[in-house]
C-alpha cells in the first residue's frame, strides 16, 4: 500500500513540474516577440485610425474601441514633447484628464499607445523589457501598425498625433 502512495505522489510532482516548465516556456516565447503571455482582451476599432508623426516619419495606428480612446481622439490633433522612460517608451502629460473607463492591463506590447491615469500621461512603447506596468495599470488607447522604432532615440522627441479621416 505504501508503494502505491509513493508512486502517485511522485507522478503528481512530475506533472506539476512539467506544467510549471511549460508555463515558463510560453512566457519566455511570448516575451521574445515583445508580447505578454497574459491574454489581452483589447478591442481595436477597425475604422478609427490615427497617425503618429516623429521626426517626419508617419506611424499609422488604430484606436482602441473604448471610452478612453474616444476621449483621447477628441484631443487631436496634439503635439507633445515626449520624454524617454525606462528605455522602452516615450511619455508626455496630456493637456487635460480623460476618461479612465477603458479596461486596465499590467501588460503591454511594442506599439501600444496607453494612458497612465495617475498623471494623466500618454506613453508609446517602442521596446519590451519583460517588465509589467505597475498598479493601477494602463489603458490601451491605440496600437501602432509599425514604425515605432522611430521613437528609439536618446532624449526627448517632438510628436504630433492626428486623427485620420474615416
Amino acid at each position: 500500500m505504501e508503494r502505491v502512495t509513493m508512486q502517485v505522489s511522485w507522478r503528481s510532482r512530475m506533472v506539476s513540474a512539467l506544467i510549471g516548465i511549460m508555463t515558463i516556456g510560453v512566457s519566455m516565447a511570448a516575451d521574445a516577440f515583445g508580447q505578454s503571455a497574459q491574454v489581452r482582451s483589447d478591442h481595436l476599432s477597425p475604422t478609427a485610425r490615427i497617425r503618429i508623426v516623429v521626426d517626419g516619419k508617419a506611424i499609422p495606428a488604430t484606436l482602441a474601441d473604448n471610452e478612453t480612446a474616444k476621449e483621447f481622439a477628441s484631443l487631436l490633433p496634439l503635439t507633445l514633447t515626449m520624454n524617454d522612460l525606462f528605455g522602452r517608451e516615450k511619455t508626455a502629460q496630456l493637456p487635460r484628464a480623460i476618461s479612465t473607463a477603458g479596461p486596465r492591463s499590467s501588460t503591454y506590447a511594442v506599439g501600444d499607445v496607453i494612458l497612465w491615469s495617475p498623471r494623466p500621461s500618454v506613453a508609446i512603447f517602442y521596446r519590451h523589457d519583460g517588465q509589467t506596468i505597475p498598479s493601477p495599470g494602463s489603458i490601451l488607447i491605440a496600437r501602432a501598425d509599425a514604425g515605432v522604432e522611430a521613437l528609439n532615440v536618446t532624449g526627448s522627441v517632438r510628436v504630433t498625433i492626428e486623427r485620420l479621416e474615416e
